[in-house]
């Protein structure tokens, strides 16, 4: 935009923008410096080198005083006419212009009543005046812009271009696009692309982006219907075809939401911010971006700004896929502003570097304000690599929807088999760790694809090989370990009855009704007459487990005071970061333990879990998981 010194200058209505009295009364103001409003030359020379050959006849139309013509005709676009309807800037561009670009001309004329013959031009060059006169959509707006783009296709060859530089707001698109598609000209908009200092301004020109309209026209075919809607996200990107206007309004609106949301992010962090971003061959999402920032973090010259690439498969983990898990993380990364890269299933990666030169474009128009516009911007991951993912089958339940098992690899190099539905794609919904193949012809055969997959693969880890054995002592949820803890409660955990009545019941069921506060267990599972079925079914020194995730305060209080009516000692083990609470319910208060007779009878429980020839995992204290319960 203009310097502060020639803010007043700027409309300030729609109205304004569009007035011929405004105009004249801005360039005599301005004088004869340049007003460059929708970017300078270097912006918008990629695409016009796109769409107009140098020998090709110009019409800029709404020329004003902008340097745009001049600098077409230094670099061999001399074939230029400007036109005009301000007396006071066509005289001031003719008298600049005379000896250095003779060949260049300059008239006052009215874009709506054109004096040329029909298909003088090749091109029809527009740099904000569509803008300038749509102000509205009143009737007599209307009309006039109809006699001007009648005008622009009445002075265009066929085969021309209309070239038409606007920031597509949503009523002049949908003119422009209704109106050319009618007429049967192929429609392309075409975003233009920013350099990396202007991205990095502090305050950045326009918090709606630019386009370029390309409307080409085609000779008119009787009875022909057929409608090209294109659009160009990038620069030199390939032109993605769209069914329709609206898809292509629709297209267009997602970048001017982008566009503003990296402008807000400039200015100051707008907490929780989250984005996918897309393939643009396919439209399906191939990263999911959160942005995080840490204002505690003191600035320095490298601190600015880093991107976190998420190892493939552990998304789901609570560092990276929960909002508190990532400000955690941003802490202990160091900078003002940390943004987590997850990597969707379905995609095809080929490593960090190949990750690295495919964001760092668009990662950069999400750096902070202040960062110097030539600093490198770190990538950082577990490891140094992108993980490893392997689906191992996909498929479609009546019940849930699709779904896919997928191997992982954990941050230990452990590879776990999970049941993910991708309805809720973040959640995991089953896992179980894989034992080590050790079998010597398993290891040689995978040794040697190793070796030859060393060169081109990120990982050095291989996925795990079809018919990998599960290990049975892995629990992969606190939650189900702090369950299991609760057979400490049991005098004789060696024999347990597996028929009514039961020594031990546990409840850990989801519910899938997102609009209750409470997500696990359904109502129904916790309703005083289920409870008491329940009741009726377990020993009289039995223990009823129950895994209650509900963010209702008034509600869980509701079912505490239920389950205190059905099992008098009612014992509670909060899980550390998460909603659920373990809830260990018994028949009768005499039947009480002390926190250190709780833990004697754990430590005497996992030497019996332990015993030779069972599957245990050592990291798994029994002890450890009942030191913070409490009774309700």
């Amino acid at each position: 935009m203009a310097g502060g010194g020639n803010m007043n200058l700027l409309p300030k209505s729609s109205k304004e923008f569009g007035s011929v009295d405004y105009w004249e009364k801005f360039f005599q103001q301005r004088g004869k410096k340049a007003f460059e409003w929708y970017g300078t030359y270097l912006d918008l020379c990629g695409v016009l080198h796109k769409y107009i050959k140098p020998r090709e006849k110009v019409l800029v139309i709404g020329c004003g005083n902008s340097e745009l013509s001049e600098q077409l005709y230094d670099v061999g676009y001399q074939d230029i006419v400007n036109i005009d309807i301000s007396e006071v800037v066509i005289k001031q561009m003719k008298e600049r212009n005379a000896s250095r670009r003779p060949r260049m001309s300059f008239l006052k004329m009215d874009m709506t009543q054109m004096e040329f013959p029909d298909a003088s031009f090749q091109v029809v060059l527009d740099k904000g005046t569509l803008d300038a006169v749509l102000t509205d959509e009143e009737e007599k707006t209307l009309q006039l812009v109809d006699r001007m783009l009648a005008e622009v296709g009445r002075v265009l060859q066929v085969g021309g271009r209309y070239l038409c530089i606007s920031l597509a707001q949503a009523h002049i698109l949908k003119k422009a696009v209704g109106h050319f598609s009618r007429e049967g000209w192929m429609v392309r908009v075409h975003q233009v692309a920013h350099s990396r200092d202007q991205v990095l301004e502090a305050e950045p020109q326009f918090s709606l982006p630019v386009f370029a309209f390309i409307m080409t026209k085609f000779r008119p075919v009787p009875g022909s219907a057929l409608q090209i809607f294109e659009l160009c996200a990038q620069e030199q990107g390939k032109p993605v075809r769209l069914e329709s206007a609206e898809q292509l309004a629709e297209a267009v609106r997602e970048r001017q939401q982008y566009a503003w949301l990296c402008s807000q992010l400039r200015k100051a962090g707008l907490g929780n911010v989250s984005l996918d971003l897309c393939s643009g061959d396919t439209g399906e999402p191939r990263y999911t971006l959160h942005v995080v920032d840490s204002p505690t973090v003191k600035p320095t010259r490298d601190n600015h700004f880093a991107i976190f690439i998420i190892p493939q498969g552990r998304e789901t983990e609570w560092l990276f896929g929960m909002e508190e898990g990532r400000k955690q993380l941003a802490a202990s990364a160091g900078f003002r502003r940390l943004i987590t890269v997850a990597l969707h299933r379905g995609q095809q990666y080929d490593g960090m570097d190949s990750i690295q030169a495919e964001l760092s474009a668009r990662v950069m128009e999400l750096a902070p304000a202040g960062m110097p516009s030539q600093q490198k911007v770190p990538f950082l991951s577990v490891g140094g690599d992108i993980g490893v993912r392997a689906v191992q089958h996909q498929d479609c339940s009546p019940l849930s929807g699709e779904y896919v098992i997928e191997d992982v690899q954990g941050d230990d190099r452990r590879f776990f088999r999970r049941l993910i539905f991708l309805s809720s794609r973040n959640v995991v919904q089953s896992e179980a760790r894989l034992l080590k193949d050790a079998s010597h012809r398993v290891q040689k055969k995978r040794k040697k694809e190793k070796k030859k997959q060393r060169s081109t693969s990120a990982s050095e880890d291989l996925p795990p090989a079809p018919g990998q054995p599960i290990d049975k002592s892995y629990l992969c949820c606190e939650h189900h370990k702090a369950m299991i803890a609760g057979l400490t409660l049991l005098r004789n955990p060696e024999q347990l009855l597996a028929r009514p009545p039961y020594d031990v019941i546990m409840f850990d069921v989801d519910s899938k009704d997102p609009t209750l506060g409470m997500s696990c267990p359904p109502p129904a599972f916790v309703e005083p007459s289920f409870l008491q079925k329940v009741r009726s079914i377990l020993t009289p020194e039995g223990v009823f487990i129950l895994n209650l995730v509900c963010r209702d305060s008034g509600l869980k209080d509701s079912v505490l005071a239920d389950l205190k009516v059905a099992f008098p000692l009612l014992y509670v083990r909060r899980i550390e970061g998460e909603v659920n609470e373990i809830l260990f319910c018994q028949l009768s208060p005499e039947q009480k333990l002390t926190t250190p007779q709780l833990l004697d009878m754990a430590q005497t429980l996992e030497r019996t879990l332990k015993k030779p020839g069972r599957a245990w995992d050592d990291t798994y204290i029994l002890s450890d998981m009942l030191k913070t319960v409490k009774i309700v």
